[in-house]
């Protein structure tokens, strides 16, 4: 079986719970955060709403190179957006991300990707490996902050990998 179909259901699966978290962003709370070295709430689902285009770049490119300042006017990027801009922004990337996956070759997966921050190579690993690292991982990893959140301000938490203790019945 090819790199591509076995990493296309765990795309399928992360990338669907990733939509049901954003689904529930509170438009109310955008600025909110549990602690002072924490992200705000907005800025934290606008990473997530991201990760398409993430997933998408790294096919469509060999390496990613930033800087400083970019970082940083990534990272206000989310300002004066809504869920519904989210939603947005995730939905369109969605299905050119996965088409690139579908379509990654054995051999596609095998080369090389490169990160770059500020000329220092943070990340050098075949695709596959920064696929399920620096995508599903990473995705992972920020989906569960963002249900840490909603804890934190009452939202009920959606079930990842079964039910949550906001679904289960008593």
């Amino acid at each position: 079986m090819a790199a591509a179909e076995k990493l296309l259901p765990e795309f399928d699966e992360e990338f669907g719970l990733a939509r049901k978290f954003l689904d529930l962003v509170p438009d109310g709370k955008l600025t909110w955060k549990p602690h002072d070295k924490s992200m705000e709430l907005g800025r934290l689902a606008w990473h997530i709403a991201t990760f398409p285009e993430w997933c998408r770049d790294t096919f469509a490119h060999d390496t990613l190179k930033m800087t400083p300042e970019e970082g940083e006017s990534s990272s206000r990027e989310w300002e004066h957006k809504k869920r519904a801009d989210m939603l947005s922004r995730f939905d369109q990337t969605l299905p050119e991300a996965r088409a690139k996956v579908e379509q990654a070759s054995d051999a596609d997966m095998a080369n090389h990707w490169k990160m770059e921050w500020a000329g220092q190579v943070i990340i050098d690993s075949p695709r596959d490996q920064v696929l399920r690292k620096w995508v599903f991982n990473h995705l992972i990893h920020h989906r569960a902050q963002l249900g840490v959140y909603y804890r934190l301000l009452g939202i009920a938490v959606p079930g990842s990998y079964g039910p949550s203790a906001d679904e289960m019945p008593g």
